[in-house]
Parts: structure tokens; sequence; C-alpha cells
């Protein structure tokens, strides 16, 4: 058994906190910590309610001698960080000044500049390597599962990849005209920025929702799926060999298109500083307050997420394709965990992630991702915590 330390309160975090809790024989010892202790306490109570029992403790994420000063109280076997991808960073340098290992769910992203990427955790290769800790890096769905998908696709299913189109659809309805899944600010600034793939080694970019295709989503149907960057494509270029081309879809209604379109016409979107009434705001952070948080759609979202990845290679030396997903019912989640669907699939494999350095099945000093550790094992458990893939050939 290990002891996990838990960063960040928002829906994903309230997801990993209840996994880890609910699962002793995995962890005997969980604290979850975040600048806004009123949502830990929160959690706390929701947990206790199921009869299980987690610490909570307040941490200003963006101080590094105030984090390793927490990982060092409690004396952590992983941190499991589920901030903010601005914290990714000062997070990492905390493990590193503490000497424990850590997992997160998403690349860094700087708060001035619409931009992700992994070249700054990447960075610190040598100083992971030195201290014989584990980084592993992006273990949420996608990024996360997606990547680990597409390593036992080539571990079992093909000699070569070819050709990968990873495609996330989320078919839930929360009632309301819009909202944002996970965090307002991170979503909007990702959808809104110009698309991105990977093609006969080069990068190409595209205009935001230039590219949409139809695709057939099991238990859920046919949905309208744009094209945009997302972070997993970085590292998948680099460690996938053979691989000639890969995107990244995403389905949206056309209600939500509308309504982003209207908030980036007026301004609304944007990430730098403006005067209101002798105030400096960033008018998305504005935006965040008066949309719903996320946390608050849970228990009124009803349907159903797939999300998986299409993948063409050579097997034998004939041609094979294969579809692999993931279906996930919003309604079952909330039942389980007091979340919806797409916060749940995200705080599942960081909960497994943090599970596999814990206990040393996926260890190696140095800064990984998903898809550079046996596939194996992680795949088994999302089987058993509540992740059940499917593999169709096609």
């Amino acid at each position: 058994m290990s002891r996990v330390l838990i960063i960040g309160a928002g829906g994903v975090g309230g997801v990993v906190a209840h996994k880890c809790a609910m699962n002793p024989d995995v962890f005997d010892f969980v604290c979850l910590a975040s600048r806004s202790i009123d949502k830990c306490e929160k959690i706390q109570a929701q947990i206790r309610n199921k009869g299980y029992s987690l610490e909570i403790d307040r941490v200003d994420a963006d101080n590094i001698d105030e984090t390793a000063a927490l990982i060092s109280k409690y004396s952590p076997d992983v941190v499991i960080n589920v901030a903010l991808p601005y914290q990714d960073l000062t997070i990492m340098e905390a493990c590193l000044k503490a000497g424990v290992h850590y997992v997160d769910t998403a690349n860094y992203e700087h708060p001035d500049t619409a931009k992700f990427e992994y070249k700054e955790q990447w960075a610190k290769m040598d100083k992971f390597k030195e201290a014989g800790l584990t980084a592993l890096l992006g273990s949420g769905f996608d990024p996360g599962v997606t990547n680990v998908f597409c390593a036992y696709a080539g571990k079992h299913y093909f000699d070569e990849i070819h050709y990968i189109d990873i495609l996330d659809c989320n078919a839930g309805d929360h009632g309301y005209p819009f909202a944002t899944n996970f965090n307002p600010e991170i979503n909007l600034r990702e959808v809104s920025s110009k698309g991105r793939y990977w093609e006969e080694g080069k990068w190409i970019e595209t205009a935001p929702m230039e590219i949409m295709q139809v695709w057939d989503y099991p238990e859920i149907g046919p949905k309208d799926s744009y094209l945009l960057y997302h972070e997993e494509l970085e590292s998948l270029v680099q460690n996938i060999k053979g691989l000639k081309r890969i995107r990244f879809f995403m389905t949206f209604g056309q209600s939500y298109l509308t309504h982003m379109k209207c908030l980036e016409n007026v301004g609304m979107l944007r990430i730098d500083e403006v005067e209101h009434n002798g105030q400096k705001i960033i008018p998305i952070q504005f935006l965040k307050t008066l949309l719903p948080d996320p946390a608050s759609l849970a228990g009124r979202t009803k349907g159903k997420t797939n999300i998986g990845c299409f993948i063409e290679g050579v097997k034998d030396g004939k041609i094979r394709k294969i579809y692999i997903y993931n279906v996930c019912d919003h309604e079952a989640c909330y039942a389980e965990v007091n979340s919806q669907a797409v916060s749940y699939t995200t705080g599942v494999p960081a909960f497994i992630g943090g599970m596999m350095v814990a206990k040393g099945e996926w260890r190696r000093a140095g800064v990984w991702n998903m898809e550079q550790f046996d596939p194996d094992p992680f795949m088994a458990a999302l089987n058993e915590y509540g992740l059940p893939w499917v593999v169709k050939e096609l």
C-alpha cells in the first residue's frame, strides 16, 4: 500500500480523490490539497458519506517552497497534480525538492500565451534522472489513455502504425444554453486556437474548426467532429515509429460553436488584461466566473462519452485497421463518484497512473509520456477501475 497527495480540487480532483480513497488496498493514505479549502471540504464530505476518508490541506501551488513543504509534511509516495496546467512546472520543482514522484494530466501552458507544449517539462529530464524520480506526464484520457491505446495497438495489433485519428465525443446534455465540461478558461483557449496535425514529417496548421468529418460513435451515433490541435500529438509523433499522419478530432454541437464564436467576436476570449471601471481584468477569466462551475454539471448531465483511436497500419505485410475506444455514462459516473463523465474519464486514469508509479510498475527515473511504458498493466487497470475498452476490427 502507498501514500498519495492530490493537488487540485476541481471536477477532476474530486474524481481522483474518490478513486484513491475508495481503494485503500492501493492507497492507505490520501490527502487532497488546494488553494480553495472549501472545495476540499466538500469533496471530503462526499467521500465520508460513502464510508471512506481522506485528509485535506491548503496549498498555493504557484509557490514552490510552500508546495514542497506540504509534500514533505505528508511524505507521499507520489503526487498527482490535477491543478491548473499553469502550475505544472512549480509542482514538478516542488516534487524534486521534496524527493517525490510526480504525475499530471495535462501539459504545461503559459497563462499569458494560448499555447501548450511539453518542451519545458521535457527539459526537466536530467533533473528527475539525477534525483532518481519518475515524472509521468499526461495521465488523463486524452492525453493519457489515448496514448496507451496507441502503444497497446503497436504492441499487439501492428508491426507498424501509419495513421492515427484520435476521436473525442461528448454527447452529454447538461441543460444549460452554454457551459464547458472542464475549466472554462482552459477549454475555450484550446478550442478557439488554430488547428494543427502532423503528416509526412511536418506540422500542418489550419484555421479553427476548418476541418470537419462525421464519425459514427458506438452507442452514440454519427456526430460532427472537428480537427483541433491536442497535446498528445506532440509526444506520439516522437514515440510511434513509422507514423505517417496523426490527427485529433472533437465533437461540438452547433449551439456551442455559435456561443463560442459570439464570445470570441466581442472579445470575451481574450487572455490579455483590459481596463474596466479602473480595474485590470482578463476577459476570459471574467467569463469563467460567469459560467457554471463544471463540477456543478455532474448531477444534471445525461448521456454518454466515447473517446478512442482509429488506427491503420501493417501487420504481417497486410493493411489492418482497428478502432479502440471507451464509452462512459454520465449518470453512472455521478452515482459512483459525484462527477460527470468528462471529469471521470480524466480522473480515473490519473488515479491509475499514480497507482502504477507508486507500486513501481511504471517507474523509471526521468520525465516520460504514457506511451513510453508497457501498456498492458494500464489497460488491465482501466477494465478494473471503471473505464472498460473495446477493440473493433474495421
